[in-house]
């Protein structure tokens, strides 16, 4: 079933298969660049969407799965994980650090692991949804499963 995946799909799949998490991806029809547009087409709440945003801070990327629902607090967030400022990624360093384009930044298949940040907001939901990697792919997972994939620290974000 992943041959019918885009590439950068198939690549994120291959890895949720080897970590455990039996989410599969899904394509959806339209694209669901924002968190709103992916809980529109799924029909959940728009905070059970994990959003990846890629920052920059010290030189290198840091990943942030937030819940759609909230707006990142960067000044806030990099005193709580000891970092200089948390400047927004350019859609060139995105795709850089992630291999993959903004509105559709899946949590693992990077070409190397990214520093990330779990929203703990998100732990309120028994089921995410994030970005499989294109603007056009989404595929569920838990609590959990996120952090576990991510090696992500939680915190709160917003």
């Amino acid at each position: 079933m992943t041959a019918e995946l885009p590439a950068r799909s198939r690549v994120v799949a291959e890895q949720l298969v080897e970590a455990g998490i039996t989410g599969r991806i899904i394509v959806l029809p339209d694209a669901a660049s924002t968190a709103a547009l992916a809980a529109e087409a799924l029909g959940v709440e728009v905070g059970a969407i994990a959003n990846s945003l890629v920052f920059w801070s010290e030189d290198e990327p840091v990943l942030v799965m937030t819940s759609g629902a909230h707006r990142v607090d960067t000044a806030a967030l990099a005193a709580r994980i000891g970092r200089g400022k948390l400047g927004r990624a350019t859609p060139e360093q995105v795709r850089a650090a992630t291999g993959q384009a903004i509105g559709g930044v899946a949590p693992t298949g990077h070409p190397a692991p990214l520093p990330t940040v779990v929203d703990e907001a998100l732990a309120a939901y028994p089921e995410l949804w994030a970005a499989g990697g294109t603007p056009h792919t989404v595929f569920p997972l838990t609590f959990d499963e996120l952090v576990r994939l991510t090696g992500g620290a939680v915190h709160k974000v917003d």
